[in-house]
């Protein structure tokens, strides 16, 4: 099936919009009439199913969760499948949202069920959306367990935001302040050491150091700054490597105050998918499995491999997974407190809750830390510079006076 946009009036002589699927152009008319709605303009959309760029085009995660929020309450509502995608589709005012969407409903209209009619949008819905989304189908109970999913949405990009918010400010002063400091050297000490080069005299050793570390930036500055371009590739690239990646990540998780935050936010993750497919009603292994894939630190995705196994082979949650080491206390306790009430996903969400609290305020005291570490250590490289300079001044007004 294409998708077509079209442009239609109703019964009461008001105008629509929106997306319809058909086989051709005059099966899309078939349907307009059919609901009611006499068709002015009727066009392919810009993206169909026989698009080459089908396969590259892809949702924003913000698009993602307002389009999930909608299709819930639709379907909370009583209103059919098809029809609450029809109704999304034709309220949005992006071509692409509009065009993924007109390509599930062909494929839910044709039969299929909507998580499988989301396989054929996989960029945009990737497999833990439909193992959500199919557990809820499975309960008969796919409003609530939509709505559910757009909370995990919600939470998990907020989660983001907050990573990136507390990643960006240290990075772009630490930035700002070595670009002070290399533009001390670069571009003042030459000058200033131009006065010197006139004086017959010995120049204190923190100069002279000043003076070779300047020159050397002036002359290799450029080498310098390719050659760390070259690592950071180089590094990126081995990071492809599994055993250098678990290598990489079990050094960041060894970490004095990065490490624990690490830690926090894939725990944070794993608990929050875990509880959100457990209170769809999924299966403790589809839980762990689903779990896993937002888990990106190959240590901790090891150490979910093992409790897997274990759990496959009869034994209790809690236990496999206190038995790897590598869960934090907390997780371990909501597992036997959730086995022993029987309300796993009900536990690992509140453990969610404690551990995205708990993330937060240890980005925030890591951020106290390190805006004045920062600062303290531009100020010292600053103060050096300043030294440096000073000193032989200090020393010739010295000799003059004596």
């Amino acid at each position: 099936m294409a998708a077509f946009e079209y442009q239609a009036l109703d019964t009461a002589g008001r105008t629509k919009r929106g997306v319809v699927s058909a086989d051709s152009p005059k099966a899309a008319r078939r349907e307009l009439r059919r609901q009611s709605l006499t068709p002015l303009k009727l066009a392919p959309t810009r993206e169909t199913e026989s698009s080459p760029n089908t396969k590259r085009r892809k949702l924003p995660s913000g698009e993602v969760v307002l389009v999930t929020r909608q299709i819930a309450m639709l379907i909370s509502s009583g209103t059919p499948v098809e029809e609450a995608i029809a109704a999304v589709g034709a309220a949005t005012k992006d071509p692409r949202t509009r065009s993924v969407l007109a390509s599930i409903r062909s494929n839910v209209v044709e039969g299929r069920s909507l998580s499988d009619a989301l396989r054929s949008e996989h960029r945009s819905f990737n497999s833990l959306y439909r193992a959500i989304v199919s557990a809820g189908e499975e309960a008969g109970a796919l409003g609530t367990v939509m709505d559910r999913l757009s909370d995990y949405l919600e939470r998990s990009q907020a989660m983001r935001r907050k990573v990136l918010a507390a990643m960006i400010y240290p990075l772009i002063l630490a930035l700002v302040a070595l670009a002070v400091v290399i533009a001390l050297m670069v571009l003042v000490v030459p000058r200033v050491v131009e006065q010197f080069d006139t004086l017959d005299a010995d120049l204190p050793a923190l100069t002279d150091g000043l003076i070779l570390v300047s020159a050397f930036l002036r002359s290799y500055g450029a080498v310098l700054l390719g050659g760390l371009a070259v690592a950071v590739l180089s590094f990126n690239r081995a990071l492809t490597n599994p055993r250098f990646k678990r290598a990489v990540d079990g050094w960041v998780l060894s970490l004095p105050i990065i490490g624990p935050v690490a830690r926090s936010v894939a725990a944070s993750r794993f608990s929050r998918t875990f509880a959100t497919l457990a209170l769809s009603g999924a299966p403790v292994l589809d839980c762990l499995a689903a779990a896993r894939e937002t888990t990106p630190n190959l240590v901790l995705r090891d150490a979910v491999d093992e409790t897997m196994v274990a759990v496959r082979e009869g034994g209790a949650l809690s236990k496999a997974m206190a038995r790897t080491g590598q869960f934090p206390p907390l997780m371990v306790h909501m597992a036997v407190s959730g086995e022993a009430s029987g309300d796993l996903g009900g536990m690992f969400a509140k453990g969610a809750e404690y551990l995205e609290s708990d993330f937060e305020t240890a980005s925030s005291v890591a951020l106290g830390l390190l805006e004045p570490l920062i600062t303290v250590v531009m100020g010292g490289m600053v103060l050096v510079i300043i030294l440096a300079i000073m000193l032989p001044i200090l020393q010739l007004n010295s000799s003059a006076l004596f």
